[in-house]
């Protein structure tokens, strides 16, 4: 597997496996860029989704992973941002599915309902899983127009309805 820029980040329930995933990746030869957080006092998991999300939307990484007590609060959080796909992964199955069917770029993972060991096991799968385009490329052009008519609606509320 080639050598990839990654943008890690966790809140506090999700710090013990960032740095050991960390760790691993380094020592893989990747370069991983640590977003936070950098201890395990209580901190909200929106900032560093944001803080991912962003880097790879503005090309500072090619692969993200964020780490909470379940997932849900990081998935919900990077997904907010067109052009993310962040997967909670739990299964050596969801974590080969995200990238080959969804082209997934943020690998989500739960630090309260799965091991270390899976979750080492789940980000190896994620950075070593090709996307498999095809059918699946069309089914990811479904989400870009989707997208888009998500900015226009939002453009235009802003302006008040009119345009």
């Amino acid at each position: 597997m080639k050598s990839l820029k990654i943008g890690i980040g966790s809140d506090h329930a999700g710090f013990a496996f960032k740095e050991a995933i960390k760790g691993k990746l380094q020592a893989e030869g990747h370069e991983v860029i640590d977003v936070g957080t950098q201890d395990e006092r209580p901190v909200a998991t929106a900032p560093y989704a944001q803080a991912v999300a962003e880097g790879l939307l503005d090309g500072k990484f090619e692969r993200g992973i964020l780490i909470c007590g379940t997932g849900g609060g990081m998935s919900v959080s990077a997904n907010r941002y067109p052009g993310i796909r962040a997967v909670l992964c739990f299964s050596p199955f969801t974590a080969e599915a995200a990238r080959s069917h969804n082209d997934a770029n943020i690998l989500v993972l739960g630090s309260r309902t799965i091991s270390l060991v899976q979750a080492l096991e789940l980000v190896d799968i994620f950075l070593s899983t090709p996307f498999a385009g095809g059918k699946y490329a069309e089914r990811l052009k479904y989400l870009e127009a989707i997208e888009r008519k998500v900015g226009e609606i939002v453009q235009e509320q802003s302006s008040g309805g009119k345009n």
